[in-house]
């Protein structure tokens, strides 16, 4: 049997770990790749995806960055089923027609853009409205605990991962030659007592462990604590007649920050003259349903509805379905709470709301999830004084919360003890969806208390299972991490410098017009240079 992680090795975007057994294609998710300009040039390359030969997908929850590649797929000749539990199922269904919708929309600013210099020929889109449509009809639910088969020899197993709703861990046996051999695959795992979702469940004691290690470096703040945070952060804003501008994903985080607001709005901690706003039409589609799902719930929230309440509503609950009502709350005077996507600061709307008050004394920026590497909330939380949005540089005077947790993700404490639950001398862990400092002390971690051998692939790294003996075969560098060659780039640069002070050369005697001009144009280079400095 080989694995090959075309995705989320060493990052925590574009899960995809592609398997090959009993003559069989498949891959346990799909997702989008997000980070720095090569990173996303791993969405185009769908070539090492081999589209047209991959019998199906086994996805494990809704999220963008587990399934957001599958219209692609479909688009460059994929035939097969796709499986997910039922709510994975009708989340997928509006967030791949909106990543669609996104994609077609970038391409037709980039199409304008390159009209502007000449270019004529039009940019394509990633996939498209009609791609995302054929993914979903290609969806087939399962349900938790219930034993299929997608192909022969291939037993697969969904079990609760307690992330999001419908999110799942994957029990797989795979019999070749008489041998079964059964892998785990944990998806993105969530926290115990996390609102809205139940507990992880537990696998039975698998040969290979393939776990998520997001948080593999530290643990969550309590959900009391976290909600005292959210609460403090209310009050800063609401004291100074500033917003509190909430970056969320759309699907989970959304609704767990709207059940915290109820919490506080029913302690009396939520002023009843400040509006909470949804700007997402993603997430209010969403919200919808997580109502539509109340078997997925846990306990305390299926009690809540029995006694009549509906914590995922509040009296001065606002959505803001179009643009122009969005633009709107910029221009709106006084305290509010701007919850929108996305939860990362990478696009949407949020990245409007961030532009309108991240300058703000009094304003508060409230993180509640993971911040991934090079995105601007990453740098937000790492300190960053300005930040880089539609071509400015916006002074970072806001108030800034990190409230851990919200997370839907098991910190380290959680992910040791699941691993405790069901761990054995045999079995072997690969640590993947982390990046390398939290995946390196986790792999410390699972070694020093249970002895486990533990490995940590690299992008496009495959591997051979074999009966007690595992071979990795490293990928090709030059396409899997493509060198950036420094002596040419600055060489290059300087060598235009050069040229430009050549060109320059008697530019005094120009029209005063012309020259404002040229001065104008410098400066703005000196400014890019300079906000380079800043951050190396």
């Amino acid at each position: 049997m080989n694995i090959q992680f075309l995705g989320a090795a060493q990052t925590v975007t574009g899960s995809c770990y592609m398997l090959e057994a009993n003559g069989t294609r498949f891959a346990v998710d799909c997702g989008m790749h997000q980070g720095n300009s090569e990173i996303d040039k791993r969405n185009e390359n769908t070539d090492i995806y081999r589209p047209g030969d991959i019998a199906f997908f086994l996805v494990t929850h809704a999220h963008i960055d587990h399934t957001g590649l599958l219209p692609r797929m479909t688009r460059e000749g994929f035939k097969g089923d796709i499986y997910c539990t039922p709510p994975t199922r009708d989340l997928m269904d509006i967030m791949l027609q909106d990543s669609a919708h996104i994609q077609e929309m970038e391409a037709e600013w980039e199409t304008r853009k390159q009209s502007r210099f000449g270019r004529r020929k039009p940019v394509e889109p990633l996939y498209t409205m009609a791609d995302a449509q054929s993914a979903v009809r290609k969806l087939r639910p399962v349900e938790y605990n219930a034993p299929f088969e997608p192909a022969p020899g291939i037993r697969v197993t969904y079990k609760d991962a307690g992330h999001i709703l419908g999110s799942a861990f994957l029990e797989i046996e795979v019999t070749e030659n008489g041998t079964p051999t059964r892998l785990v695959f944990s998806g993105d795992l969530g926290r115990p007592n996390q609102l809205i979702v139940n507990d992880p469940d537990h696998p039975a004691r698998p040969d290979y462990l393939f776990m998520e290690s997001t948080y593999g470096d530290r643990d969550h703040k309590d959900s009391e604590n976290s909600r005292a945070e959210l609460a403090q952060a209310i009050a800063y804003s609401y004291g100074h007649g500033e917003k509190v501008i909430i970056p969320a994903f759309a699907v989970e985080r959304t609704q767990q920050v709207l059940y915290t607001l109820h919490m506080l709005w029913q302690d009396g901690k939520l002023p009843a003259d400040m509006p909470v706003y949804i700007d997402s039409p993603l997430a209010i589609r969403a919200t919808e349903i997580f109502r539509k799902h109340p078997r997925f719930y846990d306990e305390d929230l299926k009690a809540a509805y029995a006694r009549g309440e509906d914590p995922l509503s509040l009296p001065n609950l606002r959505y803001t379905l179009n643009s122009q009502e969005s633009q709107a709350l910029n221009g709106m005077k006084g305290p509010a709470v701007i919850i929108s996507a996305s939860g990362m600061c990478n696009a949407g709307r949020i990245k409007h709301h961030l532009r309108h008050n991240l300058w703000r004394q009094g304003a508060a920026i409230v993180f509640v999830g993971y911040q991934g590497v090079g995105t601007p909330g990453r740098k937000i939380v790492d300190g960053a004084q300005t930040i880089r949005l539609f071509n400015e540089d916006v002074a970072v005077n806001a108030k800034v919360f990190t409230i851990g947790g919200f997370s839907a993700h098991a910190g380290q404490s959680h992910l040791l003890d699941w691993v405790g639950a069901f761990q054995h001398k045999d079995m072997e862990v690969f640590l993947v969806h982390g990046e390398e400092k939290a995946q390196t002390t986790l792999s410390e971690k699972l070694h020093e208390r249970y002895g486990l051998t533990v490995h940590v692939p690299t992008y496009m790294e495959e591997v051979t299972l074999k009966p007690g003996r595992t071979m990795l075969t490293a990928p090709d560098e030059s396409r899997a991490h493509p060198r950036v060659d420094w002596e040419f780039l600055l060489g290059d640069t300087e060598a235009k410098v050069a040229l430009l002070r050549q060109r320059l050369a008697g530019v005094e005697t120009r029209p005063w017009v012309e020259q404002v001009d040229i001065r104008d144009r410098v400066a703005d280079l000196n400014r890019e240079i300079l906000s380079l400095l800043s951050q190396v």
